[in-house]
C-alpha cells in the first residue's frame, strides 16, 4: 500500500516499510499546496529584496553578508557543493532511503519554501529505486546532517553518484535510466533539502524498530534461562510490579509469564529456591527500564518525523519568516543515547544468566559448561569469552555522544548534537546485542536438553527455533559457526516469530 506523506502522520513502522521494503510514497494534495503557497511567498520576497537567511545571505559566520541578484541564483549550487565534505564508506541504501523520505515529509508541512519539484523529485527517486551514494560520516547533527543531505542533494543538480538497480553509477546515468528529470537548484532549494537532521532521524527509526524486536527476544532468551535455572516464579506475579508502577516492567513481567505459562516450575511440580540471584529474578525490573526508554525515545523520533526542522522557517499563513534552530539533532540525540546504553545493560543481564548457565556452582545441577564430557569437552566456556568481547565494545560505545559537542564554524554553531555519532554507535551496540542474545539462546537450549521436565509452551517454541539454527553440542566443535549463525537468527527475529506463533503477540509498552 503506498505511503501519503501529508507532513503529520509518518510512523517509524512507514519509514521501515519504505526503507527496508521499497513501499511506494506519494505526496499528499493538500501538501503539494502547502509547498506551491510557501514557495509563492517566498518568491514575493525575493523580488521585495527583504533579507533572509540561507537565500540572500551567507550562512554560519557568513550570515551577515548579503548577496547579489546573480549571487542568489548561484548560491545554492555552491552551498551543496561545499557541504558535500563527508568521508567513509557509503552509507547503507536503506539510511539514505530513510533519511530521504524523512526530508519529504519536513517539505510536506509546507514551511521549507523549496520548489515543489524538489520533494517530488524525491518521490520518483524512492519509487524508482535511486539511492544517492552518501559517505557514511561527517554529520555533527547541527544545523543538521549537513554533510551526508548535501551529498544526497547532489543528485537534485544530476550529480554525485547513485544506486540503481544493484549497480553503482553516475547520477546523471541512474536519473536518465530511471526517467526521473533533474529538477536543477534555485533560490533556497538546497538549503532547504539539508537542513534537518534527517539521515539521524532515519537511523534512529530503524534502529528503534529493531530495539523494540530485540528486546521482545531479550524476554525470550530470558524465559528459557529462568527456565533452565530452576528458577522461583514468584518475582513475575503480576502484583509485585503493578505495585511500584512502572509500565514496562509490568509488561516484561507479563510476556516472562506468557512464555513460561503450562511450565512444571509454574505447577509447583519442581523445587525451586527461595529467592534467586538479582541476575533472575531483577529481569522484569531491568528490561522494563529499557522498554520505558524505548517508548520515550519512540515518542521522540516521532515528532521529530512529523516536525518542522528548517531553518529559516516559512509562515504564509503569518507572512513571517522565523530564523532559529530547529535543525538541531539534540532531541533525537539523547534518546538514541539512552536506547544504546540501554540495550548494553540488557546484555550486562543475559551475561549474567549465561555465566550462572555455565558454572557448576549456580546452575543448578547443570554439568560444567554445559558439556557431559567436561576435561575432554570444554562445552560453551568459549561462548562466554566471545560475549563478554561483545559486552565491552558495547560499554565502550555507550559513552553518550551528546555531551560531545565541539563547536564549529569560528564559533557560530558552537553547540552541536554530534547525533550522528550517537546513530552510528547504537547501531554497533545492536549489532552485538544480537551476538550476546544468541549466545544467550544457544546456552539456554543446551541447558534445556538436560532437564527432565516440561517447559512453558513458549519456551519450547523457542528451543525449537533455536534447534533449527544450531545443533545440540554432544562433541565439542567449532563454535564461530553457531554463534554467527544465531546472531543472524536474531537480526532476522526467528525466535520471536516461532514464541509468537505458539503464545500469540508479545506485548509492547510503547
Amino acid at each position: 500500500m503506498t505511503i501519503r506523506l501529508d507532513g503529520s502522520s509518518l510512523t517509524i513502522e512507514d519509514v521501515v516499510r519504505v526503507a527496508r521494503h521499497g513501499e511506494k510514497v506519494e505526496l499528499a494534495d493538500d501538501a503539494l499546496e502547502r509547498i506551491k503557497a510557501c514557495r509563492a511567498m517566498l518568491e514575493e520576497k525575493i523580488q521585495a529584496r527583504e533579507i533572509m537567511y540561507g537565500v540572500n545571505t551567507g550562512i554560519g559566520e557568513f550570515s551577515e553578508v548579503v548577496l547579489s541578484d546573480e549571487q542568489v541564483k548561484q548560491f545554492q549550487k555552491y552551498l551543496i557543493y561545499n557541504h558535500a565534505a563527508g568521508i567513509g564508506e557509503p552509507a547503507p541504501v536503506e539510511h539514505v532511503r530513510a533519511a530521504l523520505l524523512s526530508r519529504i515529509n519536513v517539505h510536506a508541512k509546507g514551511h521549507s519554501g523549496c520548489r515543489p519539484e524538489i520533494p517530488l523529485t524525491y518521490v520518483a527517486m524512492l519509487n524508482a529505486g535511486v539511492t544517492p551514494v552518501v559517505s557514511e560520516k561527517g554529520s555533527v547533527g547541527a544545523c543538521g546532517d549537513l554533510a551526508p543531505m548535501s551529498q544526497a542533494a547532489l543528485s537534485l543538480m544530476g550529480e554525485g553518484e547513485c544506486f540503481y538497480e544493484g549497480r553503482r553509477m553516475e547520477t546523471a546515468e541512474a536519473m536518465n535510466a530511471a526517467g526521473i528529470p533533474v529538477p536543477g537548484l534555485q533560490a533556497r532549494d538546497g538549503l532547504a533539502a539539508i537542513n534537518g537532521s534527517n539521515l539521524i532521524t532515519g537511523m534512529a527509526c530503524l534502529e528503534l524498530y529493531d530495539a523494540e524486536r530485540w528486546i521482545k527476544q531479550a524476554e525470550i532468551a530470558a524465559a528459557m534461562s529462568l527456565e533452565a535455572l530452576l528458577a522461583n516464579m514468584q518475582p513475575y506475579e503480576p502484583r509485585i510490579h503493578e505495585l511500584r508502577g512502572f509500565k514496562g516492567a509490568q509488561t516484561s513481567a507479563a510476556n516472562l509469564r506468557r512464555l513460561m505459562e503450562g511450565s512444571d516450575l509454574v505447577t509447583g511440580k519442581i523445587k525451586t529456591k527461595v529467592q534467586d540471584a538479582y541476575s533472575m529474578r531483577s529481569t522484569p525490573q531491568v528490561l522494563g527500564a529499557l522498554r520505558d526508554a524505548l517508548a520515550y525515545a519512540r515518542s521522540q523520533v516521532e515528532i521529530e518525523l512529523n516536525g518542522v526542522a528548517d531553518n529559516p522557517i516559512f509562515v504564509p499563513a503569518e507572512d513571517r519568516v522565523y530564523t532559529g534552530a530547529n535543525f538541531q539533532g539534540t532531541p533525537v540525540s539523547l534518546p538514541l543515547d539512552v536506547v544504546g546504553s540501554g540495550v548494553t545493560m540488557a546484555c550486562v543481564l543475559s551475561e549474567r544468566r549465561l555465566n550462572r548457565l555455565l558454572n557448576p556452582a549456580l546452575s543448578a545441577g547443570l554439568p560444567a559448561f554445559l558439556t557431559k564430557g567436561a576435561g575432554m569437552f570444554s562445552g560453551h566456556m568459549l561462548s562466554q569469552y566471545t560475549a563478554d568481547m561483545l559486552i565491552v565494545e558495547q560499554r565502550i560505545l555507550s559513552a553518550p555522544s551528546h555531551v560531545q559537542s565541539i563547536p564549529a564554524a569560528a564559533d557560530q554553531e558552537d553547540f552541536v548534537s554530534m547525533g550522528m555519532n550517537g546513530a552510528l554507535k547504537t547501531r554497533q551496540i545492536l549489532t552485538n546485542a544480537d551476538g550476546v542474545l544468541g549466545i544467550e539462546l544457544i546456552a539456554a537450549a543446551q541447558a534445556l536438553d538436560f532437564r527432565d521436565f516440561t517447559p512453558g509452551a513458549g519456551t519450547r517454541a523457542a528451543h525449537a527455533a533455536v534447534r533449527k539454527v544450531v545443533e545440540r553440542l554432544d562433541v565439542d566443535r567449532p563454535l564461530f559457526r553457531d554463534h554467527n549463525a544465531m546472531q543472524a537468527a536474531v537480526k532476522r527475529g526467528d525466535v520471536l516469530t516461532a514464541a509468537e506463533a505458539e503464545v500469540g503477540d508479545l506485548a509492547s509498552s510503547w
